[in-house]
């Protein structure tokens, strides 16, 4: 008996098939990419994404025993939409998170509905980001597509119509689109009526967990399906990571370590403070029902490894390229290993939580010519790790203290790394048996669809701790001292004006 679980993502897809125990007996990854335009525009052609998807699920069903998948659930990245026309067919790209062009459309919407009042509702604060305003700019700018639209689906969604079911979505997934109602759990009819939407043209929302319908017999056959595969409903691909991290107690959260660095813990009790809201913390439904979340980031993270290496990482590229092993590893190799008296604003792209700041640059102070590469590389890493400390002050100043993390990916490969984390956060981490979360997450959910066990039950019994990382007690009070100064670094540095050179 064995579970299939679907990754969606903005540059990729992965399929994962695990068996009753939560081994993974079969992987498959595709990729595609996100088409970008003038004016901020960041899409994916959506009719590629259910192919590449397609694609990975018959990698996988072709390396296992034919009818052993019993049931399928789906992690879908958040907000980005399709629309689909009257015979099911896609009329549009995907507008993705980081597509901007729906910037101007906030204003009326929280003019009409007040900024608390959308907080309230939706559990989250007013940002480009998010679906409704990527269906305001459509509806503006791509009038007959809007009027033509049968449904507006995010990839759940969508994957489950394609599947051959009616179009159902996780609670998880509706809570980031501004238009769900995170403590009724249903379509808002106040947020529909301000931007003239029917509810009628949204996938319907459910638990995730719930069994949404089974796969169509001919497509089943041709994915190498069995015909009577569940399709169980997933959600967000953060709250699935964090379930496939084994999130399932209040206290504990998922630290991801990929482009981005994710915060995302689960909580019995839904808050909303004003605390949150003013800085952008939102709330949520989690993977399990009757649990909620919420979710700190910072959009720099692992990207600024990345970065390093690529601009100063020469002779590791080099290295790597001889001896085949890790460009990233060699270099956090030779990291420093004292904490630094540099601190950085880890602000190298736009910022996340808690400031939804697009304009305050990235900086580093405290250089001097006795500066070395390493700790150089070592501050740029405590930047980011102190970014997520400030998070975390915040949610514990509202009521979720968070005393233990769950460390996933590529960030988690790297103990020396772990270990600095640990230190700046002043929290114990653990690492895991599993790097592939988000397809763990979903096929958990999957299995208990059809086995009736918990899902909670469930990630008890499948995820295993591998190395836990406690916090070095002689860097604490120096690392709790620099905080306090981090704390000042941003609203120092947001006053000075800055002013890019251009050619003429």
């Amino acid at each position: 008996m064995n579970f299939l679980g679907i990754d969606i993502g903005t540059s990729g897809c992965k399929a994962g098939i695990f068996d009753a125990d939560g081994n993974q007996i079969a992987l498959a990854k595709r990729s595609y990419d996100v088409i970008f335009s003038e004016g901020g525009g960041a899409e994916l052609n959506s009719d590629e994404v259910i192919k590449k998807c397609f694609e990975a699920i018959k990698e996988c069903t072709e390396q296992v025993a034919p009818g052993s998948v019993k049931a399928l659930s789906i992690s879908s990245q958040g907000e980005a939409f399709t629309a689909v026309g009257p015979d099911n067919e896609t009329l549009s790209n995907a507008m993705v998170s980081s597509d901007s062009r729906s910037a101007p459309y906030i204003s009326g919407l929280v003019d009409a509905i007040g900024d608390e009042k959308l907080y309230n509702i939706t559990g989250h604060t007013a940002y480009p980001i998010f679906t409704v305003f990527k269906l305001l700019w459509l509806k503006e700018n791509r009038p007959q597509v809007w009027k033509k639209a049968r449904h507006f689906l995010c990839f759940e969604d969508l994957l489950i119509l394609r599947l051959g079911a009616e179009p159902a979505i996780s609670w998880s997934l509706a809570g980031r689109t501004m238009l769900f109602d995170v403590r009724k759990h249903q379509w808002s009819e106040e947020i529909l009526d301000a931007i003239g939407l029917e509810k009628s043209k949204l996938a319907t929302p459910m638990p995730s967990g719930s069994v949404v319908g089974s796969v169509n017999k001919s497509l089943a056959y041709q994915l190498g399906l069995p015909d009577d595969t569940l399709i169980v409903a997933g959600g967000h691909d953060q709250t699935c990571s964090s379930l496939g991290a084994g999130v399932t107690d209040e206290g504990v959260a998922m630290l991801a370590t990929g482009t981005v660095e994710c915060i995302t813990a689960a909580f019995k009790t839904p808050v909303f403070t004003e605390n949150l809201r003013k800085n952008n913390l939102c709330t949520y439904d989690y993977t399990i029902k009757d649990t909620y979340s919420s979710i700190a980031y910072n959009l720099t993270g692992g990207n600024i490894l990345k970065w390093f290496v690529n601009e100063f990482g020469e002779k590791e590229i080099e290295e790597a390229r001889l001896t085949g092993s890790d460009p990233y590893e060699l270099v956090l190799s030779k990291m420093s290993g004292d904490p630094t008296g540099i601190l950085v604003l880890p602000y190298f792209t736009s910022s996340g939580t808690p400031y939804f700041d697009t304009e305050t640059m990235g900086a580093m102070y405290g250089l001097r010519l006795t500066s070395s590469r390493g700790e150089i590389l070592r501050a740029l890493l405590e930047g980011v790790a102190f970014e997520m400390r400030l998070n975390l002050e915040i949610l514990h100043n509202s009521g979720y203290n968070i005393h233990e993390l769950r460390a996933v990916g590529g960030g988690a490969k790297s103990l020396k790394w772990t270990q600095l984390k640990a230190n700046v956060l002043n929290k114990k981490i653990t690492t895991l048996n599993i790097t592939e979360t988000g397809c763990y997450g979903v096929a958990m959910l999957a299995c208990s669809a059809q086995t009736g066990r918990s899902v909670s039950e469930i990630a008890k019994s499948w995820v295993k701790p591998v190395t836990l990382v406690k916090p070095e007690e002689q860097f604490s009070s120096w690392y709790a001292q620099k905080f306090e100064e981090y704390k000042t670094l941003y609203k120092s540095l947001k006053k000075i004006p800055f002013v890019s050179y251009r050619k003429n």
